[in-house]
């Protein structure tokens, strides 16, 4: 007999019935929540039902798909798989997941292909100027695609976002008055720069650089500069992921001028980074200066995602800019601030992403400081992540502490060898693995 899920039933019985005041959700209600959300954010059709969420309690199912688990931990309002008593076949913590449940399997060739079709739309973005359909679907579309970036398996968001592009080329092709054009050749660019922010996550920052080409293009015929920012921060962040500091300082630098809302934290942030990897950590020093200064306006409507700085986010770049300056201490500093801000941010909003990076900020501090307790702690919360959100930056990230750990006084330490494996059971499973399995 298979062991009773008690957290989940625990977590659904006390999750309040939308339907019955006072009373619990029901397992038909929770799957129809879990599947209305599931359509919501992919538009796919799901068909969860109670017998399902019936089988998952009684333990007769103890790793459900990923878009289910994505669901179950929306629904219920926790953030781990674990919280729910979902285990990986082969134990528990950072034993393998289950071979199969990445989001983005199969999608390398999908990948190269957007690529290369942004790449043909180029001319069409800076020559055409028709169309003749109200693109208010479509901004709501990228909102939503946005809001849900690394909450729900990526698969759908990026076909959605590629979907929406085409959509409004296709669009463009067509007659309508000149303003409609650019609201048109602005919801083209952000899902532009939409698909060149997943390449980048997915480990093709040379493929994103296909999608920003255009997305500027795009921004120049739209007329904005809050997307001909985010544009700059993504070819900043595509650059940055090659390793070519220069380039990444030279775009997030020109994107200042541009900036307008939390944008402006950003590329202000990234480019303190760009400049201390480049070794200038003079200039590094007074960017870094300059990035903390900065001020965000809040009448300026921000995407969320991806196309948001938080104080939080701007917290864990700054630990990052210090890092390379080869200061410890305030790398920790600004982490723990950084953690402490994402931990106090409601669920809905809370970008997971962001602070999986930062909590690998604060291990690598703990390394230099020769504190291999406060090191583990750190990254054992990011060795829970679940598998369709491992992307190629998070293993980069997790990679260097595992070398740190080699490297630091501590190289002999049977803890230090213990997370050092951990992590390497961990990067065996990328999101972006393209072995047959969202």
């Amino acid at each position: 007999m298979p062991e009773p899920n008690e957290l989940l039933r625990a977590a659904r019985e006390q999750t309040p019935s939308r339907r019955a005041p006072g009373e619990q959700m029901s397992r038909a209600e929770l799957a129809e929540a879990v599947c209305t959300w599931l359509w919501e954010t992919t538009e796919t059709k799901y068909e969860l039902d109670g017998h399902y969420i019936a089988k998952l309690e009684r333990g007769a199912v103890r790793w459900p798909g990923a878009a289910y688990r994505s669901g179950l931990r929306y629904v219920l309002n926790v953030a781990d798989d674990s919280d729910l008593g979902f285990v990986p076949p082969g134990g528990l913590g950072v034993a393998d997941p289950e071979p199969g449940v990445s989001s983005v399997i199969g999608l390398e060739d999908d990948l190269v292909q957007a690529g290369d079709e942004s790449v043909a739309l180029l001319a069409l973005a800076e020559e055409s100027n028709v169309g003749d359909l109200t693109v208010e679907q479509l901004h709501a579309d990228i909102l939503r695609i946005t809001q849900n970036y690394l909450r729900t398996p990526t698969k759908p968001l990026f076909v959605r976002g590629r979907a929406v592009r085409d959509r409004a080329f296709r669009l463009l092709t067509g007659r309508q008055p000149p303003a409609q054009t650019r609201d048109l050749y602005a919801a083209a660019g952000w899902a532009l720069t939409l698909l060149a922010w997943i390449s980048v996550d997915l480990g093709r920052p040379d493929i994103a650089e296909s999608h920003t080409r255009t997305a500027w293009a795009c921004s120049d015929a739209a007329d904005r500069d809050d997307l001909r920012a985010w544009v700059r921060a993504t070819q900043h962040t595509a650059a940055f992921w090659q390793d070519d500091f220069a380039r990444a300082a030279s775009y997030a630098q020109d994107g200042l001028q541009y900036a307008t809302g939390s944008s402006a934290l950003f590329l202000a942030s990234v480019a303190a980074v760009d400049l201390a990897r480049s070794g200038r950590h003079h200039e590094a020093r007074e960017a870094l200066t300059i990035a903390k200064r900065t001020t965000v306006r809040t009448d300026v409507p921000e995407l969320g995602g991806p196309f948001l700085c938080t104080p939080e986010r701007a917290e864990g770049i700054w630990s990052d800019a210090h890092l390379a300056l080869g200061e410890a201490k305030h790398t920790l500093d600004h982490a723990d601030r950084g953690i402490a801000l994402f931990e106090a941010a409601p669920h809905v909003v809370r970008n997971f992403g962001s602070e999986r990076m930062v909590r690998l900020q604060q291990a690598k501090a703990h390394l230099q400081l020769g504190d291999l307790d406060g090191a583990t702690e750190a990254v054992s919360v990011v060795l829970s992540t679940p598998v369709e959100y491992r992307v190629r930056p998070l293993i980069h990230r997790i990679s260097e502490v595992a070398a740190l750990t080699r490297l630091s006084r501590h190289a002999t330490d049977p803890k230090a060898r213990a997370l050092h494996d951990a992590i390497r059971v961990f990067t065996r499973h990328p999101a972006s693995r393209a072995t047959p399995s969202k």
